[in-house]
């Protein structure tokens, strides 16, 4: 099954870009909660290249990493990648209200696809309040 997630963020598709794929950004975005905190992140953004980044619980009680290839590359447009056996797609969309950014991905066995749907959209939402706040700071 596949589970998709969007939003739409006021700001222009180069800084949305950047945002997505520069990791000093993904450190200060990719998070669920404000109890946990992406604490690394590597970006290798070519089709074949390696990503990577790990989310740490703040208390330090347990953390994950989630690291991936990429397998198709469409500056602007789309990211494409594989990771433990599943595929993400990111679609990015110039519109009149702004950009919006989809992701869909293959669900995992482990956690109910309602709370996969809610975590996956609380950390894009997060991505979404981080470029607009970048923007107005511009």
């Amino acid at each position: 099954m596949q589970i998709t997630v969007a939003t739409t963020i006021n700001a222009p598709l180069d800084a949305v870009w950047h945002a997505w794929n520069t990791p000093a950004d993904i450190l200060q975005w990719n998070t669920a909660s404000d109890d946990w905190h992406t604490v690394r992140a590597q970006v290798d953004l070519r089709e074949g290249g390696q990503f990577s980044s790990r989310m740490e619980a703040k208390d330090g009680s347990m953390g994950f990493d989630f690291a991936g290839t990429y397998t198709r590359v469409v500056t602007g447009q789309l990211i494409a990648s594989e990771f433990g056996g599943r595929t993400l797609v990111v679609e990015f969309e110039a519109t009149p209200h702004g950009v919006t950014v989809r992701e869909t991905f293959d669900a995992e066995s482990t956690h109910p696809i309602e709370q996969q749907r809610a975590g996956w959209q609380s950390i894009l939402d997060r991505f979404a309040r981080h470029v607009e706040q970048q923007a107005r700071s511009r």
